[in-house]
């Protein structure tokens, strides 16, 4: 049996979240840094430390048929370094509520791994002194974690909370793996020369093309069969591949209700701005007209991959269609043009992910000893035995020094698809770990060319990295106050964009629409937010 498909990082975690700040006090609830075995550590080379030491860690884990305590991985890991992790594992459905559990109720280990923390629970539970500040172990035992740093200072910036500590190792997809950068949708090659129409490059082609798709029967069966655009998780991604056409998200969307008023520093909230009011018209246009797909607010992503599989989509926002659905005769988009002569490509991150993936509890009996453990992972050889596994087992090497899966992982001979194959021996399938992505190691769609293709026809649009915002860390008490308003924010923001591009909320009401979002408290959200960049800007 060929294998099914292969694993998406970009659409299943690239759901975002922005790194080393001041090198002020790794100190926990005394005041002082947290000091373990120092005469039994090695400060460089394997193993990590002289004698054996154990070590408690709790992690969440994607398939259920996995026992971490059993598995090469770490039994290899614990070889090279000397640190047997003793495994605590839950899947990731029922991650928060344990996770949670065992803080409240002081059962925590001392290494919690994968668990996703996020920016609030950090900084949280880091005032309590439950976790670790880690600044100084980074700065003296983790190289190649530091390297990245220094490297991308924006991802520095993100990881850096409000009080200038870092609690956590994110999750980190390199920004120079162009595969997942992000690209536009996919388009139906095939049925654009049976309609005899371009790859269009405005949105006014683009409607044209859409309605072309639908109404002059482009795949040719004499069916009104065809449908214009889907996408594989709901109206994001379509809203996403919009926004620089509309001249939204210039700052990108880490912080994806807010950017700056045209050339001013001050923030204003996105979905009240003409613009977005102009893209949810285009859409509802769509939407109107059949052109967008009717169940794009409801259906699964695994559903919609069925009904995607059939070929009668003229777009699709997904991974590459060839390698989740076998799908060969889809090429790449193009940047549309906005009316008011726009074309960006906005819908960037800095590559950040999740921040709070690895993190050391105020339990953590060795922190330098783990330190140097989860660095490793963080450079090149650990990147390769985190994503690749092990030479002869799982990877072979080319003549020209690259690496790929052995057929018994891409083309299982028991019928496993390449994700559980892999997880055999490895823990990355899900998407739930810490580390750095890098294209050389990693064997995805996204690696693949017809995804390089994508990123590239998207680049020359896209928006610089310097002018990319990271993600706001906020105060424990502006969190707080966050919380409270973006709650029910979120949920009538995305009720109701839901309800105009469907046309069950007329646009007529969009200033009434505004008017309730101004007295949900937005503007002590933007004052927050406002607070929280110029404090960023301070720690530079």
């Amino acid at each position: 049996m060929k294998k099914k498909k292969f694993a998406s990082l970009a659409a299943g975690v690239l759901l975002s979240a922005g790194i080393l700040g001041a090198c002020s006090g790794d100190k926990g609830s005394s005041g002082e840094p947290k000091t373990g075995d120092l005469d039994n550590l090695n400060e460089t080379g394997m193993p990590i430390v002289k004698d054996e030491i154990e070590v408690s860690g709790f992690a969440a884990k994607f398939f259920a048929s996995q026992d971490w305590n059993n598995l090469m991985l770490w039994d290899e890991f614990a070889k090279m370094s000397n640190i047997k992790m003793n495994w605590e594992t839950i899947q990731t459905e029922g991650l928060v509520e344990k996770r949670n559990l065992l803080i409240t109720g002081g059962n925590y280990p001392e290494v919690f791994f994968a668990s996703a923390f996020s920016k609030t629970d950090l900084i949280k539970y880091g005032e309590q002194g439950i976790f670790l500040p880690l600044n100084d172990y980074i700065d003296k035992y983790a190289p190649n974690f530091k390297a990245i740093l220094e490297e991308y200072p924006s991802v520095k910036q993100g990881v850096t909370m409000a009080d200038g500590k870092i609690y956590g190792f994110p999750t980190i997809y390199d920004p120079a793996f162009e595969g997942l950068r992000g690209g536009m949708p996919w388009i139906n090659d095939e049925w654009l020369e049976n309609i005899g129409m371009e790859n269009p490059t405005t949105i006014d082609e683009f409607y044209e093309v859409l309605k072309a798709f639908k109404e002059k029967d482009a795949n040719g069966n004499g069916q009104p069969d065809e449908q214009g655009w889907g996408s594989s998780y709901g109206i994001s991604p379509v809203i996403n591949t919009l926004r620089g056409s509309f001249g939204l998200n210039k700052q990108g969307t880490m912080n994806i209700n807010l950017q700056f008023k045209e050339g001013t520093e001050e923030f204003e909230f996105v979905p009240t701005t003409d613009g977005y009011k102009e893209l949810l018209q285009f859409l509802n246009k769509l939407y109107a007209e059949g052109l967008l797909h009717r169940d794009i607010f409801t259906m699964e992503p695994h559903e919609f991959a069925a009904e995607a599989s059939k070929g009668n989509f003229g777009v699709l926002s997904s991974i590459d269609p060839a390698e989740l659905l076998k799908l060969d005769n889809y090429g790449s988009m193009e940047v549309l043009e906005g009316n008011t002569g726009e074309r960006l490509f906005t819908a960037v991150t800095n590559g950040l992910g999740n921040l709070g993936m690895f993190v050391l509890t105020d339990k953590t009996e060795n922190p330098e000893a783990m330190i140097r453990w989860i660095d490793h992972i963080y450079g090149d050889e650990g990147t390769k035995m985190f994503f690749m596994g092990f030479e002869g087992v799982t990877y072979e090497e080319d003549a020209e020094g690259n690496f790929k899966y052995l057929e018994e992982i891409t083309d299982n001979p028991d019928g496993l698809n390449m994700d559980q194959a892999i997880s055999e021996y490895l823990t990355w399938p899900g998407g739930y770990y810490p580390g750095i992505v890098r294209e050389e190691f990693f064997q995805g769609a996204e690696a693949k060319e017809n995804s390089r293709k994508n990123a590239e026809m998207a680049k020359p649009y896209r928006i610089k990295d310097d002018d990319i915002l990271p993600g706001l860390n906020y105060t424990v008490e502006e969190n707080d106050q966050i919380s409270a308003i973006t709650t029910d924010l979120q949920t009538f923001i995305d009720e109701t964009t839901a309800e105009f591009i469907t046309g069950k909320r007329d646009f007529a009401k969009w200033d009434e629409y505004v008017q309730t979002v101004e007295k949900m408290n937005v503007n002590k959200y933007l004052e927050l937010a406002q607070e929280a960049y110029e404090r960023m800007k301070s720690q530079d």
